[in-house]
């Protein structure tokens, strides 16, 4: 098991103000680890397999996603696929961000074996309580090895 401190985040997240939100409010909640963007589902295959543009990096070997379902290239439900049926990628924890409370959609990733879903209120101040709350727990979660 690994602290949290030594955990690079990837967040697969194709909204620009999004994606803002989330770090802003991840920084607030003294979440202080590095943090990589992907602006699509493909982006977050690259980095995760270091292919394409990162096919020359040596990224951290402890990593935990956040993941969008919604994205153009590749959608979340197909990033999470790739990644769990590959030895290399499959322990990495991954917690899907998604508009949708669509049951089917929920249960889908659940079966793909995603860890947890976090609903991104419409509403501002409802996304940022939201992702304060993720910035605490991260605080405490331990990453297991491997992945």
């Amino acid at each position: 098991m690994h602290d949290i401190q030594d955990v690079t985040i990837l967040l697969a997240e194709d909204d620009p103000g999004h994606a803002r939100l989330v770090e802003k409010n991840l920084r607030r909640a003294n979440v202080t680890n590095e943090i990589v963007f992907a602006t699509n589902g493909q982006e977050a295959i690259d980095y995760l397999f270091c292919e394409g543009q990162y096919a020359n990096n040596k990224h951290a070997s402890h990593l935990l996603v956040l993941l969008d379902l919604i994205m153009p290239v590749l959608d979340g439900c197909q990033v999470l696929e790739r990644m769990k049926a590959d030895e290399r990628t499959k322990r990495i924890p991954v917690i899907i961000l998604t508009t949708t409370d669509d049951p089917r959609e929920v249960s889908r990733c659940y079966e793909l074996g995603r860890n947890v879903s976090i609903t991104k209120p419409v509403d501002y101040e409802q996304f940022a309580e939201a992702m304060r709350k993720l910035g605490l727990f991260l605080l405490v979660v331990m990453i297991p090895d491997g992945g």
